[in-house]
Protein backbone atom coordinates (compact mmCIF):
# COMPACT_ATOMS: atom_id res chain seq x y z
CA UNK A 1 0.00 0.00 0.00
CA UNK A 2 1.72 3.27 -1.35
CA UNK A 3 -0.68 5.40 -0.13
CA UNK A 4 -2.99 5.84 2.84
CA UNK A 5 -6.22 3.93 1.93
CA UNK A 6 -7.40 3.11 5.20
CA UNK A 7 -8.95 6.07 7.37
CA UNK A 8 -9.50 4.37 10.51
CA UNK A 9 -12.69 4.94 12.50
CA UNK A 10 -10.82 6.82 15.28
CA UNK A 11 -9.18 8.90 12.63
CA UNK A 12 -12.13 10.28 11.53
CA UNK A 13 -13.93 11.12 14.85
CA UNK A 14 -10.80 13.25 15.28
CA UNK A 15 -10.81 15.31 12.28
CA UNK A 16 -11.18 18.71 12.97
CA UNK A 17 -12.91 18.88 9.10
CA UNK A 18 -13.16 22.00 6.83
CA UNK A 19 -15.34 24.25 6.94
CA UNK A 20 -17.11 25.19 4.02
CA UNK A 21 -19.77 28.42 3.04
CA UNK A 22 -21.14 27.99 -0.61
CA UNK A 23 -19.90 30.88 -2.80
CA UNK A 24 -23.27 31.51 -4.17
CA UNK A 25 -25.43 30.65 -0.96
CA UNK A 26 -24.60 32.55 2.11
CA UNK A 27 -27.00 30.20 4.15
CA UNK A 28 -25.25 27.18 2.57
CA UNK A 29 -22.87 25.90 5.43
CA UNK A 30 -21.32 22.55 6.79
CA UNK A 31 -18.40 21.42 8.34
CA UNK A 32 -16.87 18.83 5.51
CA UNK A 33 -14.28 15.74 6.03
CA UNK A 34 -13.04 14.69 2.52
CA UNK A 35 -12.26 11.01 2.84
CA UNK A 36 -12.05 10.10 -0.58
CA UNK A 37 -9.39 12.83 -0.79
CA UNK A 38 -7.50 11.58 2.15
CA UNK A 39 -7.26 8.16 1.08
CA UNK A 40 -6.02 9.21 -2.43
CA UNK A 41 -9.21 9.07 -4.81
CA UNK A 42 -9.35 11.42 -7.19
CA UNK A 43 -12.08 10.35 -9.94
CA UNK A 44 -14.90 10.19 -6.71
CA UNK A 45 -15.76 12.28 -4.39
CA UNK A 46 -17.05 11.02 -1.14
CA UNK A 47 -17.19 13.19 1.90
CA UNK A 48 -18.56 13.02 5.27
CA UNK A 49 -20.71 16.37 5.85
CA UNK A 50 -22.42 17.76 8.87
CA UNK A 51 -25.04 20.58 8.47
CA UNK A 52 -26.08 22.74 11.10
CA UNK A 53 -29.80 22.86 12.17
CA UNK A 54 -31.04 25.91 9.60
CA UNK A 55 -28.48 25.98 7.40
CA UNK A 56 -28.50 24.53 3.57
CA UNK A 57 -25.77 22.31 2.37
CA UNK A 58 -25.64 24.08 -0.71
CA UNK A 59 -26.80 26.75 -3.35
CA UNK A 60 -29.84 25.07 -5.26
CA UNK A 61 -27.90 23.68 -8.11
CA UNK A 62 -28.29 20.89 -10.80
CA UNK A 63 -24.78 19.04 -12.89
CA UNK A 64 -25.10 18.52 -16.31
CA UNK A 65 -22.12 16.04 -16.65
CA UNK A 66 -21.95 14.06 -13.03
CA UNK A 67 -23.82 12.16 -10.88
CA UNK A 68 -23.92 12.53 -7.44
CA UNK A 69 -25.96 10.84 -4.42
CA UNK A 70 -26.05 11.44 -1.28
CA UNK A 71 -26.62 8.76 2.59
CA UNK A 72 -28.16 10.10 5.57
CA UNK A 73 -26.58 9.13 8.91
CA UNK A 74 -28.03 10.96 11.27
CA UNK A 75 -30.53 13.72 11.50
CA UNK A 76 -32.96 15.03 9.31
CA UNK A 77 -34.36 18.09 6.87
CA UNK A 78 -35.87 18.36 3.28
CA UNK A 79 -34.22 17.50 0.18
CA UNK A 80 -35.47 20.07 -2.52
CA UNK A 81 -35.38 18.29 -5.87
CA UNK A 82 -36.99 20.52 -8.57
CA UNK A 83 -40.52 21.58 -7.39
CA UNK A 84 -41.13 19.13 -5.08
CA UNK A 85 -39.66 19.15 -1.66
CA UNK A 86 -39.22 16.01 0.59
CA UNK A 87 -38.90 14.95 4.12
CA UNK A 88 -35.33 13.09 5.08
CA UNK A 89 -34.17 11.24 7.48
CA UNK A 90 -31.26 9.21 8.70
CA UNK A 91 -31.29 5.76 6.59
CA UNK A 92 -32.49 8.09 3.31
CA UNK A 93 -30.44 7.81 0.81
CA UNK A 94 -30.86 9.96 -2.34
CA UNK A 95 -29.45 10.17 -5.85
CA UNK A 96 -29.08 13.05 -8.07
CA UNK A 97 -28.41 11.94 -11.96
CA UNK A 98 -26.50 13.49 -14.52
CA UNK A 99 -28.92 16.13 -16.38
CA UNK A 100 -31.11 15.82 -13.77
CA UNK A 101 -33.18 18.67 -11.76
CA UNK A 102 -31.88 21.20 -9.44
CA UNK A 103 -31.43 20.36 -5.90
CA UNK A 104 -30.54 21.29 -2.47
CA UNK A 105 -30.50 19.93 1.27
CA UNK A 106 -31.37 21.49 3.76
CA UNK A 107 -30.94 20.42 7.82
CA UNK A 108 -34.98 21.55 9.20
CA UNK A 109 -34.82 19.32 12.16
CA UNK A 110 -34.13 19.32 15.77
CA UNK A 111 -30.50 18.22 15.69
CA UNK A 112 -26.86 17.80 13.05
CA UNK A 113 -27.60 16.72 9.73
CA UNK A 114 -24.96 14.05 9.13
CA UNK A 115 -24.53 12.39 6.08
CA UNK A 116 -22.07 10.96 3.37
CA UNK A 117 -22.08 12.19 0.05
CA UNK A 118 -20.25 10.82 -3.34
CA UNK A 119 -20.06 12.66 -6.67
CA UNK A 120 -18.01 11.77 -10.01
CA UNK A 121 -15.46 14.10 -10.51
CA UNK A 122 -14.59 14.22 -14.02
CA UNK A 123 -12.42 16.42 -16.35
CA UNK A 124 -15.49 18.57 -17.29
CA UNK A 125 -18.89 19.43 -15.84
CA UNK A 126 -21.67 22.37 -15.89
CA UNK A 127 -23.19 23.17 -13.01
CA UNK A 128 -26.71 25.27 -13.34
CA UNK A 129 -27.74 27.78 -10.32
CA UNK A 130 -31.69 28.33 -11.82
CA UNK A 131 -32.06 30.83 -8.41
CA UNK A 132 -28.87 32.84 -9.51
CA UNK A 133 -29.33 31.89 -13.17
CA UNK A 134 -25.61 31.25 -13.58
CA UNK A 135 -23.73 28.35 -14.64
CA UNK A 136 -20.39 27.11 -13.75
CA UNK A 137 -18.00 25.49 -16.15
CA UNK A 138 -15.77 23.45 -14.72
CA UNK A 139 -12.56 21.47 -16.11
CA UNK A 140 -9.97 19.40 -14.84
CA UNK A 141 -11.04 19.70 -10.66
CA UNK A 142 -10.66 23.35 -11.48
CA UNK A 143 -12.78 26.22 -9.71
CA UNK A 144 -14.16 27.11 -12.93
CA UNK A 145 -15.65 29.79 -15.04
CA UNK A 146 -19.12 31.53 -13.74
CA UNK A 147 -21.37 33.51 -16.95
CA UNK A 148 -24.87 35.11 -16.64
CA UNK A 149 -27.34 32.51 -18.24
CA UNK A 150 -28.68 35.49 -20.06
CA UNK A 151 -25.56 35.81 -21.92
CA UNK A 152 -25.48 32.67 -22.86
CA UNK A 153 -26.39 31.89 -26.48
CA UNK A 154 -27.24 28.27 -28.17
CA UNK A 155 -25.78 26.97 -31.22
CA UNK A 156 -28.14 26.55 -33.99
Amino acid sequence: MTRKQLVTRTEIAKMAGEDKRHFLNSDAQYLQKPLGDIAGLTKLGFHLIEVPIGSASCAFHRHICEEECIYILEGSGTARIGDTVLQVEAGDFIAYPAGGEAHDLRNTGSSLLKYIIVGQRLDFDIVDYPEQARRLYRTNGEKGDLVDMAVIVPRQ
